[in-house]
């Protein structure tokens, strides 16, 4: 079969238009997806360019009620009478700050650092100090009826005068805490580590919740713990009480009372 040079050009020439019409749709199709994305990776970049939405911390804040401090460094500033009422002080850093006599009625301190500061006197009913670290805080005289401590690194801290009534000390860490003269109505110690925490001339008029505390060398002097709820014989075994001692219907008293002085 004889094979013309027409019939050549011709089927070349539609084989160029049919790969050139080929070449044009993918451009197209192309430019098609080009414009469908484009929005959507702009908006991709802008969303991870801008700043977080929904924290509303200023540091340089000046104390206020409702202030947002969240994260904030105020180490070492004398802050004594602020309103801070309901205020956000998560995990703030107050080391060696003084706050005393400080409103922090409602104020949320989850976290937040204490460490050798003064919170003497404040007024802080409702706070929430859970999971605070406060070695050697000073909370002396505080009003922090209802407040919440739970989880709270609280050794040595000093609470005497405090009015603690319905506080919550859950799980706390409170080795060597001083409770002299504090209010302890409803306040709980359940899980707490208590050991060598002084409760001498504490005063309570109703139970105060001491199930599954650590007791170990507890100073407890002196104290009506005829109405505590939790008290195991073993905890007591463990505590330093005397002849005036009060213990639950059913406890006995060690025979090691009273302690050598510590």
């Amino acid at each position: 079969m004889t094979i013309l040079k027409t019939d050549l050009d011709h089927g070349c020439g539609a084989m160029r238009q049919s790969t050139a019409l080929r070449r044009k749709a993918l451009k197209g199709t192309a430019r098609t997806v080009k414009n469908l994305l484009a929005p959507a990776i702009t908006a991709c970049f802008v969303a991870l360019a801008a700043p977080a939405v929904g924290h509303a911390a200023n540091c340089k804040d000046s104390a206020a009620p409702g202030a947002d401090w969240t994260d904030c460094n105020k180490k070492a500033l004398m802050l004594g009478g602020s309103d801070l009422q309901g205020a956000n002080l998560v995990n703030t850093d107050f080391t060696l700050t003084d706050l005393r006599g400080a409103n922090l009625t409602d104020a949320n301190l989850e976290k937040a650092t204490l460490v050798r500061s003064s919170v003497a006197g404040a007024t802080a009913n409702g706070a929430n100090f859970a999971k605070i670290e406060a070695y050697r805080c000073n909370f002396a005289g505080v009003s922090a009826e209802k407040a919440s401590f739970v989880n709270s690194e609280l050794q040595r801290a000093n609470f005497s005068g405090a009015q603690l009534t319905g506080t919550s000390f859950e799980k706390a860490e409170l080795g060597r805490a001083n409770f002299d003269k504090a209010e302890l109505t409803g306040t709980r110690f359940s899980h707490a580590n208590l050991s060598r925490a002084d409760f001498t001339n504490t005063s309570f008029t109703g139970p105060i919740d001491f199930n599954g505390a650590f007791m170990f060398l507890t100073r407890i002097e002196g104290v009506n713990l005829s109405e505590a709820t939790g008290l195991e014989q073993e905890q007591v075994d463990m505590t330093c009480g005397d002849s005036s001692t009060k213990l639950p219907a059913g406890l006995s008293t060690p025979t090691g009372w009273p302690c050598a002085s510590d």
